[in-house]
């Protein structure tokens, strides 16, 4: 009991990261069924992507511009496995690690215990990216998959109806693998986020909330998203007749 009471900053600290990461996804989720948002916007221009698809015979564009997609995940899920033997070495020489940050100002003194949570939770972060990254892949891979099997142009055996319903499905499997790549450059954002708590925990609360406002800021405010929103109009006005 006296030791959490002797470490209630980094307790709070920790709940508040917790706090930050889980409420922002629910409420990102929830505020993105009713507002536009990245997520919510892209979804629609992927949905206008698969009408187009089946309007063209000629499907490799469609075909690399998903597999682009799914390296994109291969990069960042081969980048976690790096940064978690990184991560599981210094755990391995906590010692070391912690007397070369109590050389560094402003960092506070901390117990090798506490240290070693600090590393334990900092991989837990990047395990989640993994998942998430591979997932994604996964994803991409199904929506390869649905790309292929895309009725053609002239196939009379295929109503309206079942390629509305194809380019809805196939819109949606992408923007699932989307979701997962964006849950997994969340987590690469808080990982960042928890290397302040190696300095001191206050600061740890600071970057945390920082990182929740950046991704609002990014997710519903940003101006790629008012561009991608924004549709101008021309209006065209019928010529004049010369009036003599």
């Amino acid at each position: 009991m006296s030791s959490i009471l002797r470490n209630w900053p980094h307790l709070v600290a920790i709940l508040w990261f917790i706090t930050c990461w889980v409420g922002y996804t629910r409420y990102a989720i929830w505020k993105g069924r009713d507002t536009a948002c990245l997520a919510s916007v892209l979804h629609l221009y992927r949905e206008d992507w698969m009408r187009r698809l089946l309007l063209r015979d000629n499907r490799i564009a469609d075909a690399s511009v998903i597999g682009n997609l799914e390296r994109n995940a291969s990069f960042f899920a081969s980048s976690t496995l790096i940064i978690l033997a990184g991560i599981l070495t210094v755990l391995g020489s906590t010692d070391r690690a912690v007397s070369v940050l109590a050389d560094l100002p402003f960092v506070q003194p901390a117990s090798r215990g506490i240290s070693e949570l600090k590393l334990l939770g900092l991989a837990v972060v990047f395990v989640y990216a993994f998942f998430t990254f591979s997932w994604c892949m996964r994803q991409y891979n199904f929506a390869a998959i649905l790309v292929g099997s895309a009725p053609m142009i002239g196939e009379k055996h295929v109503s309206e109806q079942e390629r509305k319903d194809f380019a809805e499905r196939t819109a949606r499997v992408i923007s699932l693998a989307a979701n997962q790549f964006n849950f997994g450059l969340r987590s690469y954002y808080f990982g960042l986020a928890m290397l302040a708590w190696f300095i001191n925990p206050w600061f740890f609360v600071i970057v945390t909330t920082g990182v929740v406002l950046v991704l609002y800021r990014r997710e519903f405010h940003s101006d790629v998203l008012d561009v991608m929103v924004y549709t101008p109009t021309q209006a065209l006005e019928a010529p004049k007749e010369k009036v003599e």
